[in-house]
């Protein structure tokens, strides 16, 4: 069972202009999906599937460990674990890390100031774990492939038949506004299915579809956009439509550590819990100390060393888990295992994505015993652009079943990779920026941390 290739395919799919603290999502998402070719020691051979960010450096980092692959076992993850690392440090023998290096592919193709330059090694830890969770979910999916078993047999089995997510509500404009030359799905501007929400009211129609579309049974607010007292307005709205449903809020550390404690005590009877309202594990042990309502973070615990600080100050009470940066599925089950220890309820995190991270996290997610808080998902907002087949991946009752089937359960949709690969193309966009699409339309936005 050896790996004889890994094909990176950068794509771009579209995204409706969902504000945060830092901005407004851009038309596209620039996302990567990795096929990990294997000899299936029969004469044939598996593909196993990975998902990730599209930043060029990211896919340059991932082209150079995908050089190195060939002729390596796809058992062999601790191994791969080790060469990433190796990789990325920029401590291996015979490898040119110049600037002309034929693994820089994607980095660097456009003027500055679009260009962020070429990814630079040795990469950071937190990225290094981001380029193994790609490839380990890929060899994963192989693995269970050649087994004839799903990935969460290979993860300790399942606890659950089917993981609750929770509907991810966002302030969001009611279509693009046609500034950038890259407009909806297929350059063209103007209002969205979803329609604005700027207003309390703008903010339960969302949610109302939302829940009649996929059954949530959890809502969250990403915040930080507004001032405090008109998001506490949304939420209230929102308990008063949906008075059985547990509602979360996420000010993605934009407020300071005296706005957060001035309106705590408002949110304890409408919070399930409330995430990230300060940065650093000093000012969240601070609101923290002052406050009945759960704290989660999935900003200031992102790896292992990040747990002991936490816990002796009593920063946070829940932990979203994340296996694009926490290092993978296996790593994410683990820490399931480290919350039940110290006492933490466990959630997960998401950012923009495709069908199969969707599936890698239900998989995850299936076999963590201690999970005890409905995931976090994008999916709805950008489950129009698949790139696997359909029919895999559905919610019922706002959760997904295991997709059956060996592996992942997600097999790709190949006219929809070369769809998507080609418009990621045509942009020519590097890297995300909020900041940068949000000031096409007001030029003063100042993302400075904490804005109230």
């Amino acid at each position: 069972m050896i790996v004889q290739e890994l094909r990176v395919t950068p794509v771009a799919f579209a995204d409706p202009p969902l504000l945060n603290a830092d901005g407004v999502h851009q038309p596209h998402v620039l996302r990567a999906v990795v096929e990990l070719v294997v000899a299936d020691g029969r004469g044939g051979e598996v593909t196993g599937l990975g998902e990730c960010a599209g930043h060029a450096w990211q896919l340059d980092w991932l082209e150079l460990v995908g050089s190195r692959l060939p002729g390596t076992s796809v058992y062999e993850t601790g191994e791969l674990a080790s060469r990433v690392r190796e990789l990325l440090s920029g401590h291996a023998d015979g490898v040119d890390y110049g600037p002309d290096a034929p693994w820089r592919r994607w980095s660097d193709r456009t003027d500055p100031p679009e260009s962020r330059g070429p990814a630079p090694v040795p990469a950071p830890a937190f990225d290094i774990r981001r380029v193994y969770a790609a490839l380990e979910v890929a060899c994963l999916d192989a693995q269970g492939q050649l087994a004839g078993v799903p990935v969460v047999d290979l993860l300790g089995g399942r606890v659950r038949d089917a993981v609750p997510y929770s509907g991810y509500l966002f302030y969001k404009w009611a279509g693009h506004p046609g500034a950038d030359g890259e407009s909806g799905a297929d350059g063209d501007p103007g209002a969205d299915e979803w329609g604005a929400a700027l207003t309390p009211d703008g903010v339960v129609a969302q949610a109302v579809r939302m829940v009649d579309r996929y059954g949530f049974r959890s809502l969250k607010l990403k915040g930080g956009v507004f001032p405090p007292e008109e998001e506490i307005a949304a939420l209230r709205a929102l308990r008063a439509e949906f008075p059985r449903h547990p509602l979360r809020l996420d000010p993605n550390a934009a407020w300071s550590r005296q706005t957060a404690l001035s309106v705590v005590g408002e949110l304890a009877d409408l919070l399930e819990y409330l995430e990230d309202p300060v940065a650093g594990v000093e000012d969240m042990a601070e609101v923290a100390a002052r406050t009945t309502l759960p704290l989660a973070t999935n900003m200031c615990v992102t790896s292992l060393e990040d747990v002991g600080p936490a816990v002796a100050r009593g920063a946070v009470r829940i932990v979203l888990g994340d296996h694009h940066i926490w290092g993978g599925l296996r790593a994410t089950v683990a820490l399931g295992n480290v919350c039940r220890a110290v006492g933490w309820g466990l959630s997960a995190h998401s950012n923009s994505h495709l069908g199969i991270s969707l599936a890698a996290m239900t998989h995850a997610a299936a076999a963590t015993a201690s999970l005890d808080h409905a995931c976090d998902t994008h999916y709805p907002w950008n489950a129009a652009e698949d790139v696997v087949v359909p029919g895999a991946l559905s919610f019922v009752d706002g959760s997904v079943p295991v997709p059956q089937g060996t592996g992942l359960g997600v097999r790709l949709d190949r006219a929809a990779l070369d769809r998507l690969h080609a418009r990621y193309l045509r942009l020519g966009r590097e890297h995300r920026d909020d900041t940068a699409y949000l000031r096409r339309v007001r030029p003063g936005f100042d993302p400075t941390m904490p804005r109230w």
